[in-house]
């Protein structure tokens, strides 16, 4: 007995072999399958099969067979499955021409060409008016099916091959349930109508089938409701309505036209050519509540303006473009309504199907063709098979006419180019998600996101403005969840439409929650995901990949050399790769050379992760993470000099890096990659990749503290922190920990960063570590002064700036300087804090620290004005000035205006003393350190009260007061509760001025300083 797999005997006689390729692949001789040998064999097989009798070329072989991926003996392997085929098949079948094969075959062999002559067979007996007889070849070719062409056989030849053979039979479908019902059927076909319809319910053809089925059995309420339930799909899904000969047949039902019981008979053969047409317009209706688009519409509506110019001499192209759900139909849809009267020749329709969900082909120019001579009257007999044919003879039809034609949901450029009439009085709008750079002479009309203004607006519009007054900013949220994306919003407002109990804040609760949004954001017949998925599947196995692992950049913009790291490419393949998918609108591009994702579109992306994407996802991760540390490695030594290099234990990113021609372009480029630095720390600690947080951490940290980011400093030192204490790595920890205490410092957490610099200190002592003993002693000493034990403070500072000179670390020495200076300046020894101050300017001079070069001025200054040396502190402060415009911190800057301003006021300037005092006040609130702020603010109250504004002194030395007891800044603290004493003097409280007065004193007596220090007004 022969089994399926067993190997018949076959003569090189091709009698009795049978090839089925319209279902599963399978080979029979007598009806006795038998086996075609390994997958590569079938797949070679089934693509010879699909173009019988001509020759298809080796690498279109190769492709099918592995697709993008061949192995280096892919010809050969192909070769030796050709031979395998003979040996099976016989030498009759397969023969080899040129560089490819052809297989000889006829219909006698293969189903394919069987169900081809059926099918021209019926069209033959319909153009013979021999309708029963077409029937029967319809139902015989269609029988020949036995599921999806080649199903199993899998890879992107095949696939394309088999949606056009689909999209053949499904057009032979509605023919053969056309003749049916016209042989006057009606019952008989209702059963299998409804399957066909569930199968494609986007297909307005069947549903007029069954709707016709329907009635004629009598059931005209189904037939009604029918009718009811495509609008809705159609409307849900494509925001459009039934075309005209579905609502035609609907009204006809409707009033019980006779015609809808009788057969229709065929027409009769015209013996003339046809008159002209009527006018006809097969526009979907438009939204009743289209809103917004203002801009986008002018623009439309200018284009079409240009029809009417004299000069114009071809017709008038106009493309509308934009990612999926931006609702680039429903704007052309608007304005070819808008623009119909301009056109009294016709308004056409087609939807080209270009991204379809069900997996619909796209249609191809011959079937568009087709429909378009039908809309005009043509009939069957004079529609060439020719699809060039079909073109010309489009062209002539319209040849002089004001025609309007709108070509929606367009794939390529190649399915519209044949539509594209050439008479100077028609306009062309087509809608596209990619923009089709092959179409010339075309003028387009981007659609992005909707602004806040306009979203509010459609929100309004689908909801109701009672709704929306209610919660307006619920309903400004729900817009932003839904990333100002028209289909995202009207799926939203659908729901809660159909929910009256929910409120506006509830779904934006539920949105909120990024992993489940896409879930969120669906409805039984459209959905945002499903949206965007069909544009995702137009890309190459390649892009899809890139497009996955693009989802995981933490950062709302990357240019082309992060994305290099992600993908594991050089920057050209990337940036090749990334104007591919901003060409299919998965990428936007804000700015030139940055990319971005929509929040939506990468909710999508983190959709595709899985157990079996987990390792690629994992090594792109870190590759990211190692080019972020190894730029800012690079940056940091450009804009930081002195800083010490440490030894991170991860190997350097080999990939291009950003050409920074100077240190103002590094800086450039850590600002613009600010969010994203942060976010890649937050990505570093989500991966478990603790030294790459910490290492990241610490190169940020440079930044942060230049840029006074003071918050974010704090943040991602405690990130670091907890991320260091999971490694075995004491010299990170030191270096961490003596990080988080200079944060400490800056955002007014003095406690805790004696803590964490205690602990650094230890850690360095026990490693032999001098610099990091430095720099913790140093901070130690810094904090102790903020605390106002002076004493302490100045032994530790002594012996850091002595250790750092010692180790050669400038950076660290002038820093040190820096501070014992403002230490000596607060206890009164001005003459010691203008030596120290100098000698910190020398060497922050000489290495080209800025940050620190500022604040030795400043702190020289400061000394000065004790000493009374006012001109010399007042040129210090002009110098300082005008290094801090652009590269110093906020609060820094701040610093330097209310010193300016206090000099400025004791030498008669008043008006600029005011000035000054202003912008300080501004910028020191601004910054993120309540260190700044509350110096900032001493100073300009005692200013005021100096100028006799007594009540805005108070307001000032009451808020340092309260930040200065927060965290614990003695001389701050004593300095505010003099300015409250001399202003409450004035304003006649003397009592608790007094009590104010007596609290600075006792706070003076424990820092060892002998009598307020502030300077007179």
């Amino acid at each position: 007995m022969r089994t399926e797999d067993t190997e018949p005997e076959v003569t090189s006689e091709p009698g009795g072999l049978r090839f089925r390729i319209l279902g599963p692949l399978e080979a029979s001789v007598g009806g006795a399958r038998f086996s075609l040998g390994g997958a590569v064999q079938e797949r070679v097989l089934s693509v010879l099969l699909l173009e019988p009798d001509r020759v298809v070329p080796m690498p279109r072989l190769i492709e099918a067979a592995w697709e993008d991926n061949p192995p280096a003996t892919a010809s050969h392997q192909v070769r030796k499955a050709v031979s395998e085929l003979r040996r099976r098949l016989g030498d009759a079948f397969i023969s080899t021409e040129g560089s490819g094969y052809r297989i000889a075959v006829t219909a006698a062999h293969l189903d394919l060409l069987e169900f081809n002559d059926r099918i021209r067979a019926a069209e033959q007996a319909l153009r013979e008016g021999l309708r029963p007889e077409a029937a029967t070849e319809f139902e015989a070719a269609l029988a020949l099916w036995r599921g999806a062409v080649l199903s199993g056989q899998g890879g992107a030849v095949i696939e394309s091959a088999a949606t056009v053979l689909e999209e053949r039979r499904l057009v032979a479908t509605e023919d053969l349930f056309d003749l049916r019902l016209g042989l006057g059927l009606g019952s008989e076909l209702v059963a299998d109508l409804r399957t066909v319809v569930s199968e494609h319910p986007l297909r307005e053809t069947f549903h007029g089938h069954l709707m016709l089925a329907l009635y004629r059995n009598g059931r005209k309420a189904e037939a009604l409701h029918e009718y009811a339930r495509v609008r809705e799909i159609l409307a849900d899904q494509l925001g459009v309505d039934p075309g005209p000969p579905l609502t035609g047949l609907y009204e006809d039902i409707l009033r019980d036209d006779p015609g809808l019981l009788l057969p229709q008979r065929p027409p009769a053969v015209e013996a003339v050519p046809p008159a002209p047409p009527l006018p006809v317009c097969t526009l979907p209706q438009a939204l009743s509540d289209f809103t917004g688009r203002n801009k986008e519409l002018a623009e439309l509506l200018a284009c079409a303006d240009a029809v009417d110019g004299s000069d114009d001499r071809s017709t008038r192209v106009v493309a509308v473009d934009g990612m999926g759900g931006s609702g680039k139909t429903s704007l052309a849809v608007w304005a070819a309504h808008h623009l119909a009267e301009r056109f009294p020749d016709g308004q056409l329709y087609v939807d080209l199907r270009g991204f379809t969900p069900g997996e619909q082909p796209p249609v191809s120019p011959g079937t568009a063709l087709d429909y378009l001579l039908r809309s005009f009257g043509v009939s069957d007999d004079r529609i060439p098979s020719d699809a060039e044919a079909r073109a010309n003879l489009w062209r002539a039809t319209v040849a002089g006419r004001r025609l309007l034609l709108l070509l929606d949901n367009v794939a390529h450029a190649e399915q519209v180019t044949p539509l594209l009439a050439a008479s100077p009085g028609c306009l062309i709008l087509i809608t596209s998600r990619s923009r089709l750079l092959d179409l010339d002479g075309v003028s387009w009309v981007p659609v992005g996101l909707m602004t806040p203004q306009d979203s509010a607006a459609l929100v309004v519009a689908t909801l109701g403005a009672d709704r929306v007054e209610a919660e307006p900013e619920s309903a400004a949220e729900l817009a932003e969840l839904c990333g100002h994306l028209p289909l995202a919003l009207r799926i939203a407002t659908a729901r809660l439409r159909n929910r009256p109990s929910w409120t506006l804040r509830y779904l934006a609760e539920r949105l909120r929650d990024e992993t489940r949004r896409l879930d969120e954001l669906r409805s039984p017949q459209r959905s945002v995901a499903a949206t965007l998925h069909l544009s995702y599947m137009a890309l190459n196995v390649r892009q899809r990949a890139a497009f996955r692992i693009l989802g995981l950049h933490p950062s709302t913009g990357m240019d082309v050399h992060s994305a290099a790291a992600l993908l594991g490419a050089d920057v050209h393949d990337a940036e090749s790769t990334l104007e591919i998918l901003l060409d299919m609108r998965l990428v936007q591009q804000p700015g030139f050379g940055i990319y971005t994702l929509h929040d939506l579109v990468r909710s999508f992306a983190l959709s595709l992760f899985g157990p079996a994407t987990a390792e690629d996802d994992s090594a792109a991760v870190e590759r990211l993470l190692g080019y972020y540390l190894t730029a800012t490695d690079v940056a940091c030594q450009m804009l930081f000099p002195g800083r010490e290099q440490r030894c991170t234990g991860i190997p350097a990113y080999e990939g291009s890096l950003p050409a920074w021609p100077d240190a103002e372009a590094a800086r450039a480029w850590f600002d613009r990659e600010h969010s994203g630095l942060l976010a890649a720390v937050s990505l570093a600690e989500l991966h478990g990749l603790r030294r790459h947080t910490v290492c990241l951490v610490r190169n940020l940290s440079f930044h942060l503290n230049a840029r006074g980011q003071f918050d974010d400093l704090w943040n991602v030192g405690r990130t670091a922190l907890a991320a260091v204490r999971g490694l075995d790595d004491p010299q990170l920890l030191c270096v961490t920990l003596s990080n988080v205490g200079v944060a400490c410092w800056k955002v007014g957490r003095f406690e805790s960063g004696l803590e964490a610099a205690q602990e650094a200190r230890e850690v360095a002592v026990s490693l032999g570590d001098r610099r990091i003993q430095a720099h913790s002693e140093s901070t130690i000493g810094l904090l102790a002064s903020m605390l106002g034990r002076y004493e302490e403070a100045l032994t530790l500072l002594s012996e850091a700036v002595a250790r750092s000179a010692k180790l050669g670390a400038s950076r660290a020495e002038a820093e040190g300087l820096s501070t014992l200076s403002t230490l000596y300046e607060k206890w009164g020894r001005y003459a010691e804090a203008a030596e120290t101050a100098r000698r910190s300017l020398e060497i922050s001079r000489t290495i080209g620290y800025h940050g620190n070069l500022v604040m030795s001025l400043t702190d020289l200054a400061f000394a000065q004005v004790g000493l009374g040396e006012l001109e010399e502190a007042d040129r210090n402060l002009a110098e300082a000035r005008g290094l801090s415009e652009t590269r110093t911190a906020p609060g820094d800057v701040g610093l330097v205006l209310a010193l300016s301003a206090r000099v400025a006021h004791a030498r008669g300037r008043i008006a600029q003393a005011e000035s000054f005092a202003a912008r300080a006040l501004e910028l020191a609130c601004t910054g993120t350190t309540p260190v700044r702020l509350t110096e900032v603010e001493n100073i300009v109250g005692h200013l005021r009260s100096g100028l006799g504004a007594y009540e805005s002194a108070l307001d000032l030395h009451r808020h340092a007061h309260r930040a200065a007891v927060e965290m614990g800044f003695r001389a701050e603290e004593a300095s505010a509760l003099t300015g409250l004493a001399r202003a409450l003097d004035a304003l006649g409280d003397r009592e608790t001025a007094k009590g104010h007065r007596a609290e600075a004193d006792r706070l003076y007596t424990f820092m060892g300083v002998r009598g307020p220090r502030t300077v007179s007004a």
